[in-house]
């Protein structure tokens, strides 16, 4: 199976920003949920500082991947963005 795999730093201002909005996780996580439903989201990962994730989508192509990722509430807020194409061996 051929997957993408997002890995994402939010920037430091990004993070105070966040903190300080309780509603954008709610709405961040909304989309994550909706994702994970709809059998698109394989797995999520966000590191112990709440700075990094990774995001390992199936089943679609990289450029409705680069939307999705557009789309997050918290995409202004993010400092670095990397696609990776992945083939699961096992």
């Amino acid at each position: 199976m051929n997957s993408i795999m997002v890995l994402i730093t939010l920037s430091d201002s990004g993070i105070e920003t966040i903190k300080s909005n309780p509603e954008l996780p709610k709405k961040e996580m909304e989309f994550v949920a909706r994702w994970k439903d709809e059998g698109i989201l394989e797995s999520f990962f966000i590191s112990v500082s709440k700075k990094d994730a990774v995001l390992i989508f199936k089943n679609v192509d990289e450029s409705t991947v680069k939307g999705l990722i557009e789309s997050l509430p918290y995409f202004h807020y993010m400092a670095q963005i990397a696609y990776h194409h992945l083939n699961k061996q096992f």
